[in-house]
């Protein structure tokens, strides 16, 4: 049996919120599945070990000039040709567009399953996924994901690196999507003096390359913490997570970094400055710090200035003791 999965968000974070219910439908039938998925959610860089996926098939899509293989009529075609050679028996789409269900169809694919079509509005992204494979396979999945990572490329990481054991190893996720999630660089430097005051800390800067990411990391790795801090920009995502692995905690902002922490097993500590709090408190391995003033946080709630260092390091202990 053949059975192809669609998850077209194009997030890193939203891959992994996705991961348990494709994984929920392989196990279902006994076999890996394909997985159909934007290049922007990195998932070859994360799931390339995941014995429960077969293939990634990437969805070719461009959103700024619509020039991607699979953008508009002649770019659904070209993935209807490309799915017709796979044979696929069964489908499942996570998401309410008919457009993909359209494709399936001209696929050739007989067993399609798929969200309410023209349902998008207000829909949560675990709930509509959870009640998805419930009312169509019976099967009940929590949403807590989880991403292995090689153990002889942990080791490998931890002598490249010199982590002790003997010391606080800790990942900072300081880079952001956007704006509005990006918590300030004194925000982070405020927790790693309170950190520092009390512990044996080394500090692994996850950050990307655009402008305002750097402007973050060049502040803090200017401090008087320098000597203690691991820049991490310059590796790519797959090389990253063995770091992450190695370190005892993560404070991150609402970012793909934090989703792939808490998915690797690291306790994650959440900054949430402007996204629903769902996003920041889905796994276990999560603990959300909300801002000052609000009793929950979601879009345009705008705190990314009111997350308190104190709090952050009040529940780093926490967390770590």
């Amino acid at each position: 049996m053949k059975i192809l999965t669609i998850q077209n968000r194009m997030g890193i974070g939203d891959m992994v919120i996705f991961l348990p219910f494709i994984e929920a439908i392989a196990k279902k039938f006994n076999t890996p599945v394909h997985l159909l998925a934007k290049e922007s959610s990195k998932a070859p860089q994360f799931l390339k070990a995941n014995n429960n996926i077969k293939e990634i098939i990437i969805l070719d899509l461009n959103n700024k000039n619509k020039s991607g293989q699979h953008d508009g009529l002649i770019g659904s075609l070209n993935l209807i040709k490309q799915l017709k050679t796979y044979n696929f028996d069964k489908v499942f789409i996570f998401n309410s567009s008919l457009r993909y269900n359209l494709i399936a169809k001209f696929a050739l694919i007989k067993n399609i399953y798929q969200y309410p079509l023209f349902e998008k509005k207000n829909q949560h992204i675990i709930f509509a996924a959870q009640n998805f494979l419930q009312l169509n396979l019976n099967i009940k999945v929590e949403s807590n994901p989880s991403i292995s990572v090689d153990d002889k490329e942990s080791k490998l990481v931890q002598s490249k690196y010199n982590i002790l054991n003997n010391q606080k190893n800790i990942l900072l996720g300081i880079g952001g999507s956007g704006h509005t999630k990006r918590i300030s660089p004194e925000i982070f430097l405020k927790f790693m003096e309170y950190c520092s005051s009390k512990y044996n800390c080394r500090f692994f800067l996850a950050t990307g390359k655009k402008e305002e990411e750097q402007k973050i990391l060049n502040k803090i790795l200017d401090s008087k913490f320098k000597i203690q801090c691991v820049a991490l920009d310059q590796l790519k995502l797959s090389d990253t997570l063995p770091v992450i692995k190695n370190c005892d905690i993560s404070i991150c902002n609402d970012s793909s970094f934090s989703h792939l922490s808490a998915a690797i097993g690291t306790p994650t500590i959440v900054l949430m400055a402007d996204t629903p709090l769902l996003y920041g408190n889905y796994s276990s391995q999560m603990y959300p710090i909300i801002p000052d003033g609000e009793e929950t946080v979601t879009h345009d709630t705008l705190g990314k200035d009111k997350i308190n260092p104190k709090k952050i390091f009040e529940k780093f202990q926490d967390v770590i003791n």
